[in-house]
């Protein structure tokens, strides 16, 4: 374990004069590839915005602490005036003491020839202690993204371990998949990407995944009406998002860095900031039922947020084709929530 003071202060966690206290943001697997796309972001402002002092809390594997202080020492090189101090350790409790933002961005990747619900359960050993620690040492105030996949049941892991933290402080990312989505109606109704809103990842962050193109809005129309190709909308569209990330992997030999990093970025705003007037954003919830979604699993809805609660956004409609897509993704989960249920408890 190791304290990095902020560039210039000596001595200290804290030495910058700012009447803002520093939040805590705890990221796990931070010397990995996402984490380094990560985590100069969020040391520049751009997570929590450009007057929050940041205290980065640095989780890695004995053996790669290496990597994770060369990390630190670019992050010291930065010199960025809202960092206030880096803390790097291999140990839980350190990790997320008093954190405020637990970013869970490490997993076990799948490999040749293992099966999911293998992946599942090796994450389970990774994801529960996790849980348990950030039940035992976070902030009052913790809220978890998981992104470490498979992250929606990973995130049903962690969360059963930490009963104590409510229901509404749990998310897993689809905001890849959303921006994803977004780019290829842009690109497809040749308008630029702030034109979409409205574009919701309903299920799993999985090959079954559902991005959902009937309720989505080009410059304010349905995007349908936009596109005027219903064929490429339920054929080329859905697969293309659905398929991406394994051909970034066939197109660069390594998953998705720093896009998923984005991602993350992404994901924090759409919570901590208000969501524009008929836009929606993508994020996994613990659900409770809503549109039929059986309960307990975090599953990809549409949500809106007034910057300090968030709700799951009500009232859209889908089709019988949306419906039976959904149904596919919603099946998959509840397969492994089964095949975790030993991790789960109760």
């Amino acid at each position: 374990m190791a304290i990095w003071p902020a560039a210039g202060g000596a001595g200290s966690l804290w030495t910058m004069t700012s009447a803002t206290s520093p939040v805590h943001v705890t990221v796990t697997g931070a010397a990995g590839q996402i984490g380094y796309s990560l985590l100069f972001r969020i040391a520049s402002g751009q997570l929590l915005g450009p007057d929050q002092p940041i205290v980065l809390r640095l989780l890695e594997i004995e053996p790669a602490m290496g990597a994770l202080h060369g990390v630190a020492m670019e992050l010291d090189d930065c010199a960025f005036p809202l960092l206030a101090a880096v803390e790097t350790t291999s140990e839980l409790k350190t990790a997320f003491d008093g954190t405020s933002w637990a970013l869970l961005v490490g997993s076990v990747p799948r490999k040749a020839g293992m099966e999911r619900g293998d992946l599942l359960n090796i994450n389970g050993g990774i994801f529960g202690p996790q849980g348990a620690a950030i039940a035992s040492h976070a902030a009052p105030d913790v809220r978890v993204l998981v992104v470490g996949n498979p992250c929606n049941t990973n995130c049903l892991i962690a969360r059963a371990h930490a009963p104590e933290i409510p229901d509404d402080r749990w998310f897993s990312m689809t905001r890849l998949d959303q921006n994803r989505a977004a780019s290829q109606l842009a690109q497809r109704a040749g308008v630029p990407v702030s034109e979409v809103a409205s574009i919701a990842i309903w299920g799993n962050h999985s090959s079954t995944q559902f991005p959902d193109f009937e309720n989505a809005t080009i410059g304010g129309r349905p995007a349908p009406e936009v596109i005027g190709d219903e064929g490429w909308l339920r054929g080329e569209f859905i697969t293309t998002v659905q398929q991406r990330g394994a051909k970034i992997i066939e197109a660069r030999g390594a998953s998705s860095a720093a896009s998923a990093a984005n991602a993350v970025v992404d994901s924090v705003r759409s919570i901590v900031t208000p969501t524009a007037a008929g836009d929606c954003a993508s994020l996994a919830v613990l659900s409770h039922g809503e549109y039929g979604i059986p309960q307990g699993l975090v599953f990809g809805l549409p949500v809106r947020t007034d910057g300090t609660s968030w709700q799951v956004v009500e009232g859209l409609s889908h089709s019988e084709f949306a419906q039976q897509k959904i149904a596919v993704t919603t099946d998959e989960l509840l397969t492994e929530r089964a095949a975790v249920q030993s991790l789960l408890g109760g």
